[in-house]
């Protein structure tokens, strides 16, 4: 790759040509402040704060959205860089409302650090806060406009990677704000609630709608059983709450957390991820075989993704897997088969999940659906950041917990199910059974590296002795586009299908970096917590869905048979066309 040889604060560093100034400088391990700038979007230089000097120019530049030109030397502090840096600070507070302690940001607030960084305790300005009405309007997410700083980050996000366009810039001047399209509130708009604008806000302007009271209230109310499932996703990044390096695998602690806190019991998400997996691994073979169904299979599993599609792709209906997911899965058996088992009344289950996406909160009540069971399957989602804030309130050192195991007959769980938190992981974990349902024999290297890695779009393909199964993944709602247009395309003129079967996840690198998860998601991050999933996989004894023993004993109990009525009738769901402005 060309370097360059530039100089920052007079020593000379080497670095990639076409780089940005900021780069650079973290590089050489110079810190430059920044607010609106965020390594998973392009860098537009609204708010300023990264300003720096070039040696022989008057004008200070944007060193976020500033490309190093060979031999110049920029100047990154010095006394009249940290007075502009903090007049912009200034400014920036004088319109912010000063409401720190009842923030959900509060202590890892990006505009709060910065405050403190540069030691200001008076803001010399007249305070001039726009008190704009709170948006309530989700199951997901509170999007509070007064706090908003016009970053632009969330627009961002919803416009870049998630290509959702539910915010956007708003008027001109000093009333210039950041909302739905004609101001429409965000549950008119056509936002998927999938949480990227607040997992994205560097402030306290959205956030999820925080619902820890509740599930204390039912863990002391008489007569209800409150009954527990953790994700994936959440074993590997809950420790960062607790100090703990990202990718720690914290299953069993997170466990005996929710017992403390006054669960009845605790179960795993991950075993109806395998559960999942024979239902949609089943369907699957059913129409490459059969050819009841229409090719390419794609996945159900992210709700933001389902509602994306509803929106943007009905046309692509057919298509889906009717199989819930895992989440809704699992809330159908509890408040069924393990109900029946324990010989508790359905009713008396307060069923609650403990969850790395916001959509989740939409999901439990999307439609009928979702009370397969006579009631609601799901009562309540916290997620990863919820639960954080309740074992810290209820003094649990969590770090040092000891492990323990989850509750039977709906807990254990294979490895298949837990790669359910990574892109490609459902891709995997549907091809390591399906192979299996196909051919009567185990796939030799389970390790399907072909759908693995963080590509927006990632393609491939399976040899299922003999049959060459085509696969696609992709991740981050802009990437499923090029996807879609191939299937239309082939559906249009009448070809044979580009793919078999396509797994699409809303967020980038899948539910690990889902909206619920810890602030803090970039890249790296992201690694750690992928690198913490697939150890955990590689741990287990058992590593593919269909020879998890309690899987095949509720098959053999209960539900008879993958695609059986009663498991079509808890387990699988169905979707309509959705407008994308509801009004």
């Amino acid at each position: 790759m060309e370097t360059v040889e530039i100089k920052i604060n007079g020593q000379p560093y080497e670095v990639e040509s076409n780089t940005s100034i900021l780069k650079a400088a973290k590089k050489a391990g110079i810190k430059i402040p920044t607010l609106c700038t965020h390594t998973d979007l392009e860098p537009w230089a609204a708010c300023g704060i990264c300003v720096v000097k070039v040696e022989g120019s008057p004008k200070m530049v944007r060193a976020c959205a500033t490309t190093v030109v060979p031999g110049q030397n920029y100047i990154t502090h010095d006394p009249e860089l940290q007075k502009v840096r903090r007049t912009v600070i200034e400014m920036t507070l004088s319109n912010h409302p000063q409401e720190c302690l009842s923030c959900a940001k509060n202590q890892i607030c990006e505009l709060q650090k910065l405050a403190a960084d540069f030691g200001i305790r008076e803001i010399p300005f007249p305070m001039d806060v726009k008190r704009l009405p709170k948006d309530t309007s989700t199951a997901s997410l509170v999007f509070d406009p007064s706090k908003c700083i016009q970053c632009g980050r969330c627009a961002q996000v919803c416009q870049q990677l998630q290509d959702v366009w539910a915010l956007e810039f708003l008027h001109r001047g000093h009333q210039t704000r950041i909302a739905p399209a004609a101001g429409v509130l965000l549950n008119e708009s056509p936002c998927i609630k999938c949480g990227q604008c607040s997992a994205h806000c560097p402030v306290g302007a959205i956030y999820e709608k925080s619902q820890t009271q509740e599930f204390c209230d039912a863990v002391e109310a008489d007569n209800v059983h409150v009954a527990v499932q953790i994700a994936p996703a959440v074993r590997v990044a809950l420790g960062e709450v607790f100090g703990m390096e990202p990718g720690s695998i914290t299953t069993g602690k997170i466990y005996t957390a929710l017992r403390m806190l006054g669960s009845d019991a605790v179960f795993d998400t991950n075993f109806a991820a395998d559960l999942t997996i024979m239902e949609e691994g089943t369907e699957l073979v059913k129409r490459i075989t059969t050819g009841s169904g229409v090719l390419p299979q794609i996945t159900s599993c992210c709700p933001s993704w389902t509602d994306y599609m509803e929106k943007y792709y009905p046309d692509m209906i057919p298509h889906f897997s009717t199989a819930k997911s895992p989440m809704m899965m699992q809330g159908a058996v509890t408040k069924t088969y393990y109900a029946e088992k324990a010989g508790i009344d359905k009713e008396s289950i307060y069923s609650v999940a403990i969850m790395p996406c916001t959509a989740k909160k939409y999901e439990i009540g999307r439609d009928d659906n979702m009370a397969a069971s006579g009631v609601a399957d799901v009562d309540l989602v916290l997620t990863t950041r919820e639960l954080g804030r309740m074992i810290k309130a209820a003094g649990i050192d969590f770090a040092n917990l000891k492990d323990s195991e989850a509750d039977s007959p709906i807990g254990a769980y294979s490895g298949a199910g837990t790669i359910f938190g990574v892109t490609g992981g459902v891709m995997e974990a549907a091809v390591r059974t399906a192979y299996k349902l196909v051919t009567d024999a185990e796939l030799g290297d389970i390790n399907v590296n072909a759908v693995r890695g963080m590509e927006g779009v990632r393609k491939g393909s399976v040899d299922f002795n003999g049959t060459e199964i085509k696969v696609a993944v992709a991740h981050g709602m802009a990437n499923v586009k090029s996807i879609m247009d191939e299937i239309r395309e082939a559906n249009e003129k009448g070809l044979e299908p580009p793919y078999h079967f396509i797994e699409v996840m809303a967020c980038r690198g899948g539910c690990i970096a889902g909206g619920g998860q810890p602030y803090g998601t970039e890249d790296n991050i992201r690694e750690k917590r992928i690198a913490g999933i697939y150890s955990d996989d590689e741990k287990s004894v058992v590593r593919r869905s269909h020879e998890n023993p309690e899987i095949i004993q509720i098959y053999k109990d209960y539900l008879d048979e993958p695609l059986s009525e009663k498991a079509h009738h808890l387990l699988h769901t169905s979707y309509t066309e959705r407008k994308l402005y509801q009004k």
